[in-house]
């Protein structure tokens, strides 16, 4: 839920969105461009942008005038101060040309940076004198400086000392440029903005970033991330700073190498979803002016069904699967190629409606059914975030479902699994129910992400689905680092993990590129396994040597021991509970089941278990007859 508006919010309504041409990937062409399909209603100009562009300035504004944006500040200008008068000078002078560019823009404010030069200025009333001088030539044109404390700078690099060189220059065109990661980076304390006066601070510029122990430079040139994707608290940050009165642009300024390498149009949208996140977080709008915040994100209670693309090679060799799983072919579409498979609560959906010939005997999730409390609410929310409802045809008599699109493609439909919702879209197959496997539901969904994406389908969740993004984890999995997050519901009803891998180059990869999973619950995995193993499933194979290592680090009973090593069984604790799981061979080139069972509060996803994991899908899809070496009275590792 949004939280309540501040008193000094009260009436506040949504502000101008602006961005950095540094976000955005491509030509300054290919920037506008995306800016503006995105939304955003005004850009900052970076400098290296304009001196690459074949405008003259004067064509630059046109353009974008053409496109609905202003031109809000233009950045960066360096090093301005210096204790050498003859460099000095010479700053003047190029400060002056500037000014020219500035005119000729249409834009009155240039952010200058605090000082990096080893002739940078120490005494700050020295530094605040040659402020003023600057200032003054800016108002003298009708321009104004924006001052900004750079967290690496020589001598000024916390906001503090910024506003003390400021307040001491006592020029009317000088003020400050708040930037949410020099502040936050440094440990700064927003709560002393309200020692600054709303009409000194010129520009506020908002990034977020992971928490990283590491050079600040680094970090901030490769780590910036959109609102919302990393872990500074940017909605109390920003709160201070409207708490001055500050009324100007919201601008997002994203130093992020996978930013500067992917679709501009893409990140443009990601990065208007991050603002749109970020106002709902503050609760701004005034709907007695017409301005409405999105409606709340709907209660997700659970999964109504996986849906996996098929193909007539696959299709078949994963129903046969799922029948050794214990699941019954319950349902056939009354007009798709899609047919229902249940067990329990538990429900996948085989949709062989899509041709890829590029991908034959390949399955894949490509569809999430989520139940919503209040499905319309949920697509009517999705749209606010810049998340647009997909087209869809539907027969006589059949649910008229909303879907969305993740990041990676994969389709979030809003349900409702009742009588005359999404189940009366299939007929019965009269199929007599199999006995199942003590599957009782979908416990999680993991996907990999394109490695380009990962950040942003961290925020999608979260501000389209409202599930909350946990910590960020690397794994050292044997083909590389591999990160991993969960994005889940307030009450575990709907977890979902995504995980991306570094680019790989090169002729070597994994036999199982871009892995996915389906996770069911079960209340006794043990017994589970024991069917699934008479049943035929196909269980991944583990080595002794994983059974080994949980006897010398765990007390487990004897019993449990034996079943880890007759089913395969993964065994993982945390300060809350533990969790016992088990996996599938990979089906369809990529895809595989999970079976697990909760133990205590355990809340996580057995990724201490992931390498392991890896491994022996990676020696399944080069070798799947190859039986494992075992020494001699070794249990068996592996099963029909």
């Amino acid at each position: 839920m949004p939280a309540a508006r501040p008193p000094h919010l009260a009436g506040a309504r949504h502000p101008r969105r602006g961005i950095a041409t540094v976000c955005l990937s491509g030509t300054l062409e290919d920037k506008l461009t995306a800016a503006a399909a995105a939304g955003f209603d005004g850009i900052e100009v970076f400098e290296p942008d304009l001196i690459a562009s074949p405008w003259p300035p004067a064509e630059l504004a046109a353009r974008c005038a053409d496109l609905g944006l202003s031109i809000d500040l233009y950045q960066p200008f360096r090093d301005l101060d210096s204790t050498d008068p003859t460099r000095f000078a010479a700053n003047l002078r190029r400060a002056e040309r500037k000014f020219d560019v500035m005119g000729a823009l249409g834009v009155d404010t240039v952010l200058v940076c605090s000082s990096v030069a080893p002739d940078a200025v120490a005494d700050v009333d020295q530094l605040a004198e040659q402020l003023s001088t600057a200032a003054g030539r800016a108002e003298r044109r009708g321009l104004r400086i924006a001052y900004e404390a750079l967290a690496w700078g020589q001598h000024v690099s916390t906001w503090e000392a910024s506003w003390d060189a400021v307040r001491r220059a006592d020029s009317a065109a000088l003020g400050l440029c708040l930037d949410s990661f020099h502040v936050l980076s440094r440990g700064g304390d927003p709560r002393g903005f309200t020692a600054v006066p709303g009409e000194k601070v010129f520009f506020l510029q908002l990034a977020d970033a992971p928490q990283l122990t590491m050079d600040v430079l680094q970090w901030s040139r490769h780590h910036r991330l959109f609102p919302g994707q990393g872990a500074f608290d940017l909605s109390g940050f920003l709160g201070a700073v409207l708490a001055t009165g500050y009324r100007g642009p919201w601008s997002l300024e994203v130093f992020n190498d996978v930013y500067r390498q992917s679709d501009p149009a893409r990140t443009a949208v990601d990065a208007m979803r991050s603002l749109q996140w970020l106002e709902e977080a503050l609760a701004l709008g005034d709907p007695a002016a017409g301005v409405h915040p999105p409606p709340a994100a709907p209660a997700l209670s659970g999964w109504s069904f996986t849906e996996l693309a098929v193909d007539g090679v696959s299709g078949p060799q994963v129903g046969e699967v799922l029948t050794t799983l214990g699941f019954t072919h319950s349902g056939q579409h009354r007009s798709k190629p899609v047919q229902l498979w249940e067990q329990g609560a538990a429900r996948v959906l085989l949709n062989a409606s899509v041709v890829r010939p590029d991908a034959l005997g390949e399955a894949v999730v490509s569809a999430l059914g989520l139940e919503s409390s209040d499905p319309v609410r949920s697509a009517v929310r999705a749209e606010a975030m810049s998340a647009p409802v997909l087209p869809r045809t539907r027969g006589a008599a059949e649910a008229d479902l909303s879907a969305v699109a993740a990041p990676d493609g994969t389709e979030v439909f809003f349900t409702r699994t009742v009588a005359d919702g999404w189940p009366a879209d299939f007929l019965p197959t009269g199929v007599t129910p199999a006995p199942g496997a003590g599957l009782t539901g979908t416990d999680h969904v993991a996907l990999t992400q394109p490695f380009d994406s990962f950040d942003e389908a961290g925020l999608f969740y979260r501000a389209v689905l409202g599930l909350e993004p946990q910590q960020v984890t690397e794994l050292a999995a044997p083909f590389g680092l591999v990160r991993t997050r969960a994005v889940t519901g307030p009450d575990r009803a709907v977890r979902l993990t995504l995980s991306a891998s570094s680019l790989r180059r090169g002729g070597w990869a994994p036999r199982v590129p871009e892995p996915q999973y389906i996770a069911f619950a079960t209340d006794d995995v043990v017994e589970t396994a024991q069917r699934l193993q008479a049943a035929g499933a196909p269980l991944l194979r583990l080595p002794d040597n994983y059974a080994d290592d949980l006897e010398a680090r765990f007390d487990l009973p004897a019993d449990l021991l034996t079943a880890v090593r007759q089913h395969g069984l993964m065994y993982e604790e945390d300060a809350y509970g533990a969790c016992l799981h088990l996996a599938t061979e990979v089906l369809g080139d990529r895809l595989f089941v999970v079976v697990v069972q909760r133990l205590g509060g355990y809340d996580g996803f057995g990724n201490a278990d992931a390498p392991v994991r890896m491994a022996a899908h990676r020696r399944q899809r080069r070798s799947p007859t190859v039986t494992p070496v075992r020494r001699p009275g070794a249990e068996r590792t592996d099963v029909p």
